[in-house]
């Protein structure tokens, strides 16, 4: 992917990436898109990005080593982290074993399918271009790139990540979605390449998707845990 050189001679683009009057309503839009929904925000970024003259890089789009390792380890990243929620840690926080929000989708194939296109473009490509890429861009420029300050970025895009997943799961859905955004949040601000989380994130979704659908959500949740 291209980058587009950072020049200051353009008074808009440098307002874009401030956090003057134009900056803070930049803000507020793509915020806004990623309440109303999740791959509205991501195509936000990238235009802002690409009005703003912000390097690709900046918010993460960075031509992977290999596309296919990164999809492999995304995958791999994705579904053990899934299944080690589902079986340790969320039973040890005292969540249900079955997400009764969406128990709806066991063994309902014309509602699942949907659902799992759904997941790849949401959360893999809208969310993580938003919370990882737009977000930690943001406090970066903010607070700095200084270890402490990272660290302040990945708790406080983790706990704003957790927070919005209370509407929809409640406490159990903020919980694992808190603990999600520290271990992506972390990865992100080690290595500041959004590609293999794109694929974990769509591979955590969809391996909690799978779960649900072949109505195996307790039979894991009480694998370990009798």
């Amino acid at each position: 992917m291209r980058e587009e050189r950072v020049t200051f001679d353009d008074p808009v683009a440098a307002a874009l990436r401030g956090f003057g009057p134009l900056g803070i309503l930049a803000i507020l839009v793509i915020l806004a898109g990623n309440l109303i929904l999740a791959p509205l925000s991501a195509v936000l970024v990238l235009l802002w990005a690409k009005r703003s003259r912000t390097p690709w890089r900046e918010i993460g789009y960075v031509r992977p080593r290999s596309w296919i390792g990164g999809l492999v380890v995304g995958i791999v990243v994705g579904v053990v982290l899934k299944l080690l929620l589902k079986a340790i840690v969320m039973p040890l926080l005292g969540a249900p074993p079955i997400n009764q929000v969406y128990h709806y989708l066991a063994g309902n194939e014309a509602a699942a399918v949907p659902f799992a296109f759904q997941l790849i473009v949401a959360a893999g490509f809208g969310e993580e271009t938003f919370f990882r890429g737009y977000m930690f861009d943001h406090l970066g420029k903010l607070i700095g790139q200084s270890v402490a300050a990272k660290v302040v970025t990945v708790l406080a895009t983790s706990v704003f990540f957790g927070a919005l997943h209370y509407f929809d799961q409640g406490a159990p859905g903020v919980q694992q979605a808190t603990i999600v955004g520290l271990v992506f949040g972390t990865i992100f601000a080690i290595t500041g390449r959004i590609w293999m989380l794109i694929c974990a994130h769509a591979a955590f979704d969809l391996t909690a998707l799978a779960i649900i659908y072949w109505d195996v959500e307790s039979a894991v949740a009480h694998s370990i845990f009798k």
